[in-house]
């Protein structure tokens, strides 16, 4: 999940509640919302954040208006007299006939705004299946247009550039990198310290069964990506018997939240990078970086070493290097842009095109500031966190010797959860309960911000599963180019037909679509489309 909210850093868990009950436990077991709180009514009307209130035109010329709402919520589901506020919007259908009830999204993170996604998801869906949903975006607690929306520190300093080498070489180095994320995490606890007890997944999934009595709908359809699989994934255990569809997509192992995740995180990375490596090099005529992935990687090395004493145009040093080719590992689209920036430093030692793609891919503000607040908050609540920093370094050391593009940038992006004031609790422990229904999961084979296992794993977890896999690395699969997923997915939206069936087999997927082409070195920038929420390292890295 993170542009490093949708970049690296993979994690999510639970935490005990403050009165002592899990928050794993059955929602019997906890004081429940007032009554008043169950009846509230949503008052929509225009959007009024200056983006998507106004009438859009979708393919075939149909007008669509966004609508907003704000649903206030428990900050604490043990104690629900305090209350914080959700910002949604809705793209009502318009099927006079077979309306299928109400679409809820979300894009990953954790951190990232699910507003703009339920735009991206009736624009991508066909007009029949689009339009028998009422779509549903909503900011989780912290994020975006939500009240309050957390933030730790200002944007325009903290990610100033260059900032220090993610990669230390000296424990002096160490220290400083060391230092800025305790600053952050104790930032963090002075301005939110009241707040960040109840920042969970769990309470996310609370919220979005208020949401779902708020709409009046007995049940609900939940499409998630990144991240937001395992935010469906906690919904479904606590709630098996509101869901009506299911699609998770690029998809978390719940088991391994979040610590693991991001060391598991780094190694596929590394693969991801590889694969870069080796399409730059199968391209050498064009960018004339060597004909093998190993002397690729050379130059690549050698570029990121003359960055550290001579930053690009005194703005793109080893760390800034590192978020921009972090966006590569979540799509093949954007390869073009990173190869031409990379031949152009290092054939011409011109600077330009690698500014570019740090402007337009990995510069960080206060938006992102608060997508990496919440994705902090998130994650290192919500599970438990080594708190002493000899046990990071030994594992990062060992990590590194295998994976060293992205294993030190992943680190120091977690890092502050070493430091937090609210330590990890205990993560709920998804499983398929009864009511469960159909449930379609989605998933890339080399996919590095959520590997291929967890999606597996979730398979085993979730026993009404099946899992569709395409060749490749993209994040994000669904609505975003591949023509044969997006058919499977529209196909189980509508009247929940899953694809494969017969017997499983342990490591195969249940039905497999082909990939989309290879990207082809056209010299023009190709927009990366990952659906909102990846996010990326340092600047960059997130979850899912």
């Amino acid at each position: 999940m993170k542009k490093r909210v949708a970049g690296i850093a993979a994690g999510i868990g639970m935490l005990v509640a403050a009165l002592g009950v899990p928050q794993g436990a059955a929602a019997s077991e906890r004081q429940a919302p007032t009554a008043a709180q169950q009846r509230q009514a949503l008052v929509w009307g225009p959007c009024r954040d200056g983006r998507a209130h106004l009438t859009a035109v979708l393919p075939g010329a149909r007008p669509v208006r966004t609508e907003c709402a704000t649903l206030r919520v428990p900050l604490d589901y043990d104690d629900p007299s305090r209350t914080v506020g959700i910002a949604l919007n809705r793209i009502r259908g318009h099927a006079s006939r077979g309306h299928l009830g109400t679409l809820l999204v979300n894009p990953g993170g954790p951190g990232a705004s699910g507003r703009d996604l339920a735009k991206a998801v009736v624009a991508g869906l066909p007009q029949g299946v689009a339009g028998r949903f009422d779509v549903v975006g909503f900011d989780p607690r912290g994020v975006g247009a939500s009240d309050p929306a957390l933030t730790c520190a200002d944007s325009r300093t903290f990610y100033r550039a260059p900032r220090p080498d993610q990669v230390p070489d000296t424990r002096r180095e160490e220290g400083v990198l060391l230092e800025r994320a305790r600053e952050y995490a104790e930032a963090c606890g002075t301005r939110w310290g009241w707040m960040l007890p109840h920042m969970t997944t769990e309470n996310s999934a609370r919220d979005m069964d208020m949401i779902r009595a708020a709409l009046g709908e007995s049940k609900i359809s939940f499409m998630g990506y990144s991240y937001g699989t395992y935010l469906g994934a906690v919904y479904a255990t606590l709630f098996p018997d509101r869901l009506k569809r299911l699609v998770l997509d690029s998809v978390v192992d719940p088991r391994d939240v979040w610590y693991r995740s991001n060391l598991a995180q780094s190694i596929a990375f590394e693969d991801r990078h590889e694969d870069f490596l080796r399409w730059v090099a199968r391209h050498h005529p064009v960018y004339r970086l060597g004909t093998t992935p190993r002397a690729v990687s050379a130059a690549w090395y050698a570029m990121r070493e003359r960055l550290a004493g001579r930053p690009a145009q005194g703005v793109v040093g080893p760390s800034e290097l590192d978020d921009i080719y972090t966006v590569g590992g979540y799509s093949d689209a954007v390869w073009p842009q990173l190869a031409k920036a990379f031949s152009a430093y290092v054939k011409r030692r011109d600077p330009a095109p690698l500014l570019g793609a740090y402007r337009k891919h990995a510069e960080n503000d206060a938006k992102d500031e608060n997508s990496y607040a919440v994705y902090l908050a998130v994650e290192c609540r919500d599970a438990p966190w080594p708190r002493d920093w000899a046990r990071w370094r030994t594992d990062m050391t060992r990590a590194n010797a295998r994976a060293p593009f992205l294993t030190w940038p992943n680190a120091w992006y977690n890092a502050p959860c070493a430091f937090w004031p609210e330590r990890g609790g205990t993560p709920v422990q998804v499983r398929g309960g009864d009511g469960l229904p159909p449930v379609l999961l989605i998933q890339g084979e080399r996919d590095a911000a959520t590997p291929y296992k967890g999606a597996l794993r979730m398979r085993e977890l979730l026993r009404t599963s099946r899992l569709l896999t395409v060749p490749g690395g993209n994040h994000g699969v669904a609505l975003n180019g591949n023509a044969c997923v997006d058919r499977r997915l529209a196909a189980y939206l509508r009247d929940g037909t899953l694809p494969g069936g017969g017997r499983r087999s342990a490591g195969a997927p249940d039905a497999r679509c082909p990939g989309v082409p290879a990207p082809v070195p056209a010299g023009a920038s190709v927009p990366m489309r990952v659906p909102a929420g990846h996010a990326v390292p340092g600047s960059h890295l997130s979850s899912r």
